[in-house]
């Protein structure tokens, strides 16, 4: 649950060495940290003080409240350990900000002057480096070139003017391996000064992160470089990553970071959309195209806006299909079509219990429910209305709906697809087997071009 204890207050906290922050801001005191261990997506923070903007909805997350000092919107962010639900039945042990990984979303308007108070709770040093933004070079957030790095126990501060409107993302630049592994970063959000550019209905975003957990394991091996095994939106998985609910016919906004080791091909099902932002500004109209998958490299933001027209529940996933799978073993050997009943047997008689498995594929595998290590999830997953789902990872659904009211987040429940409108089975004959035309039941023999006798090269191109 979000605690903001006390932060609209203006008295000095002991949450720092005075000496660690700048003298033009002891004076107003340091503002409370709000903080939430939820994962469950917060509504967003309407804007306030004659700012009029679409504020933003972080998928199993929160943005990060601020109180005005002057002419200066102030934020807190304290780094610390964090224990985040990745889904149901999976706890992990992570570093990220006030309370959970990713921290909060950072939401602003361009032409805003920004204070970002970072509190080091971590047993190391740590700084904030601010992704994409156009800030001075002191700030920027680099232990060691740009910056001191910010001791364990101590606050430092951050002040620049948004000079750029668009989607970023803040992350460490101190021993960065490690603590981007274990979970430290999160979005930040400027929206336009002028409240009508590209102005859309509901703005959607999350950052993309990937661990490696030996099974019944909560600590990630953050020395991992290519073999993850948890592929997250926001750090959760499906079934866990809450959905888009949006109302028929809104212009929506999703914006995705990436911060994991890999590109994602991210796929919305039913719709066509435009790429309008990445994290170097917006995309003018005259460059965009129509997609309905967008790649999303490393490092980089991609934002995409779309016409919710089409009615239903509608998967948004990563295409890379290992990465829409929670953890499993990549060493597995395919046994389709492999005849394993004396196999079976044999094994069973030195390891009773043991099931043979994957002849006719792994569908099989989300319908048992076997029984799992601890604190480890199954590889596929999900219920729906017609059966499993067989999904996990980077997954989850836009649920577009008419007659949703604004501002309403709350899961709709699944889809009433309208008569006549579900694929359905069609009887066939009593062999089972589909009609065919005449002598279409034989391929055509495949006749091979003669290869030269020579061996050589010389005809190669």
């Amino acid at each position: 649950m979000l605690s903001r204890r006390n932060f609209l207050g203006g008295s000095a906290v002991a949450l720092a060495s005075v000496a660690a922050i700048s003298g033009r801001v002891q004076a107003a005191g340091i503002p409370e940290a709000s903080t939430t261990a939820s994962p469950t997506m917060q509504p967003p923070l309407p804007p306030r003080r004659g700012q009029d903007y679409q504020p933003v909805v972080t998928l199993n997350g929160w943005t990060l409240p601020w109180r005005m000092n002057g002419e200066w919107k102030e934020f807190h962010l304290v780094a610390e350990p964090v224990t985040r639900e990745i889904a149901p039945g999976m706890t992990v042990n992570l570093w990220g900000y006030n309370g959970q990984t990713p921290g909060p979303t950072i939401e602003a308007v361009e032409g805003d002057k920004v204070r970002i108070f970072v509190t080091n709770k971590l047993p190391e040093h740590t700084t904030v480096h601010w992704h994409g933004m156009l800030v001075p070079n002191g700030m920027d957030g680099v232990g060691g070139l740009t910056q001191p790095h910010i001791p364990s126990g101590k606050t430092f501060v951050y002040e620049f003017l948004l000079k750029t409107s668009g989607t970023f993302m803040y992350h460490p630049h101190s021993d960065e391996m490690v603590q981007m592994a274990m979970g430290m970063m999160g979005m930040v959000v400027v929206h336009p000064k002028d409240p009508q550019f590209r102005r859309v209905d509901r703005d959607f975003v999350f950052v993309m992160s990937s661990y490696r957990f030996d099974p019944g394991t909560s600590l990630p091996k953050v020395a991992e470089m290519t073999d993850f095994n948890i592929w997250t939106f926001n750090a959760r998985v499906f079934p866990g990553i809450d959905p888009l609910p949006v109302r028929l016919g809104d212009r929506v906004r999703v914006r995705m970071g990436n911060l994991t080791m890999t590109n994602h091909p991210i796929h919305l099902h039913g719709h066509h959309f435009s790429v309008t932002c990445t994290d170097g500004g917006w995309v003018p109209e005259s460059a965009q195209w129509p997609e309905a998958t967008i790649d999303v490299p490393v490092g980089s933001v991609r934002a995409f806006d779309v016409i919710a027209d089409n009615p239903g529940d509608w998967p948004l996933h990563c295409h890379k299909t290992h990465h829409a799978m929670n953890a499993m073993g990549h060493d597995v050997a395919n046994f389709i079509g492999v005849p394993q009943r004396a196999l079976a047997k044999a094994v069973k008689s030195v390891a009773p219990g043991t099931m043979a498995m994957g002849s006719d594929g792994m569908a099989d595998m989300a319908e048992m429910g076997m029984p799992l290590p601890a604190n480890t999830l199954p590889m596929m997953t999900g219920t729906g209305q017609f059966g499993p789902i067989e999904m996990g990872g980077m997954f989850t659904v836009m649920k577009i709906r008419e007659g949703m009211t604004p501002n309403n987040y709350t899961d709709p429940g699944p889809y009433k697809n309208p008569q006549g409108t579900v694929a359905y089975e069609v009887q066939t004959n009593a062999a089972g087997e589909p009609a065919r035309q005449p002598g279409g039941g034989k391929s055509p023999e495949m006749k091979m071009p003669k290869q030269p006798e020579s061996g050589g090269h010389h005809d190669h191109h």
